[in-house]
């Protein structure tokens, strides 16, 4: 008799650990997904005959090698090496991105130039942030304050939506891949610990979207049995004596039995679906936890390409897009006479944005556009919005008492683990949460036990993630 697994979300962590499980013979694995497409975050659709992401993705070089390895082997010659060919729009001025040598001596504003220089010169002289330390004083300390002012700062606010001063250094720390000016440095020279010199300044990613590696994911667990149930909705995760026994979905119509239950959703909503109820004080902390939301923007151009680049940053106030990308030139899709840009804007639930229309934010795009220098001189034949509620955690000063209490009262119930980006509050890339997959089948035993112990091991090694852009 096989033990009954369920994973909750069939974004690439659930589907990952899915497949793992899958893979050894003690384990029936149902995974659920109230979506009607796998991927979570990390999905995406065709418009106009061209793959689109839900935002810019890339698979980084610097991924787990097993990791690299089963990608690649599920999607073979779909797995494309693609040069990074981006820019930030910097005072006016367009740098490349990954940063240049060259392209920062002829480009880089002279001001700007001789602030970080400047900074450097000084940071020797400086301080190391106390106990009290901020995102703020974190990143300044260790880039210097032109950098900060004129970059990173702003564009903080335009994606979290509050002030520097008002985020826990954790987020500079897992957020800022090079926190330091030396690092920078060495990125800029194509120094990356762990990165062959081959794949620096390049992605990995898949010829039709980077929805296919969860969709590969996905036939891979077919292949192996797992019962991947879409469109269905969690109830509620009942808990007997100490112990995860059972998960209600479709309004009662499914109840499965669950010898080990694995959650990649969102940490908050894990612990309202818990049954019996939370204690006040554990839901008080489910609703302190913050996210940011995002809106998704994708204008049909009649047009073979729009840029040459894959994506433009744009930190600056004076634009309210963050990024935009082009996804044909990710993936190479031949779609003659039209293409597809895709601009991320970050807002809360709450906000008149978030409420307006595909036309009204279709708009709003082509004015940031202007303003940037890039007006659209084609027929916009077609806007389509996607919105995603819990896009980014936000790493507010009180996030980790909060959080810290949701995960010990979670981690004290046997038989459940949460993991992934949602279920871990982590804002890390899809390699993270593959290898945070991974590491939870890793600690199931064949009886269902989890290794605790284990788990506390791989989870400090998450504490060392850094978001790579």
């Amino acid at each position: 008799m096989k033990l009954p697994v369920v994973v909750l979300g069939a974004g690439p962590a659930g589907l990952g650990a899915a497949l793992r499980l899958a893979s050894r013979s003690a384990f029936q694995v149902t995974v659920l997904e109230r979506a009607a497409a796998v991927g979570g975050n990390a999905g995406g659709f065709e418009l106009a005959g061209i793959p689109v992401d839900y935002g810019s993705h890339r698979l980084h070089p610097v991924s787990r090698a097993d990791i690299l390895a089963d990608i690649g082997r599920m999607l073979g010659p779909d797995l494309l090496l693609r040069p990074r060919h981006g820019r930030i729009r910097l005072r006016g001025r367009w740098i490349h991105f990954p940063l240049k040598p060259v392209d920062l001596m002829l480009q880089l504003p002279p001001a700007f130039g001789a602030g970080v220089i400047g900074d450097a010169a000084t940071k020797l002289m400086s301080t190391r942030p106390g106990d009290d330390a901020t995102f703020a004083t974190v990143l300044e300390a260790g880039l210097g304050r032109t950098i900060c002012r004129d970059f990173y700062f702003p564009y903080a606010r335009k994606i979290w939506g509050v002030d520097p001063e008002s985020l826990d250094p954790i987020q500079a720390r897992r957020r800022v891949s090079a926190g330091s000016l030396g690092k920078m440095i060495r990125k800029l020279l194509g120094v990356v610990p762990g990165l062959r010199s081959k794949h620096a300044g390049r992605f990995f990613y898949p010829r039709n979207g980077f929805a296919q590696i969860s969709q590969a994911y996905y036939r891979a667990c077919v292949d192996l049995g797992v019962d991947v149930r879409l469109n269905c909705s969690v109830d509620s995760i009942d808990v007997c004596d100490g112990r995860v026994k059972f998960v209600t979905a479709d309004g009662g119509a499914t109840r499965l039995e669950a010898g080990v239950t694995l959650s990649t959703i969102p940490l908050p909503a894990l612990v309202r679906l818990m049954k019996p109820g939370a204690p006040a004080e554990i839901l008080s902390s489910a609703q302190a936890l913050e996210y940011r939301a995002m809106l998704l923007i994708y204008l049909v151009l009649d047009t073979d390409q729009f840029t040459e680049f894959d994506a433009h940053y744009f930190p600056g106030a004076d634009v309210s897009i963050t990024r935009l990308s082009e996804p044909k030139n990710y993936s190479l899709t031949k779609s003659p006479g039209q293409t597809v840009l895709c601009a991320e804007l970050p807002c809360s639930t709450g906000s008149d944005l978030w409420k307006s229309g595909d036309g009204e934010l279709g708009e709003l795009v082509l004015r940031d556009l202007r303003t940037a220098g890039l007006p659209v001189q084609c027929r916009v034949r077609q806007v389509t919005v996607r919105r995603l509620p819990q896009a980014y955690p936000i790493y507010t000063k009180s996030y980790r008492e909060h959080f810290d209490r949701l995960d010990r009262w979670v981690g004290a119930v046997d038989g459940i683990l949460t993991f992934g980006r949602q279920g871990l509050f982590a804002h890390d890339n899809t390699h993270h949460t593959l290898a945070m997959a991974y590491a939870a089948e890793e600690c199931v035993s064949d009886s269902g036990v989890i290794d605790r112990g284990r788990w506390a091991d791989h989870r400090r090694e998450f504490e060392s993630h850094v978001v790579e852009d």
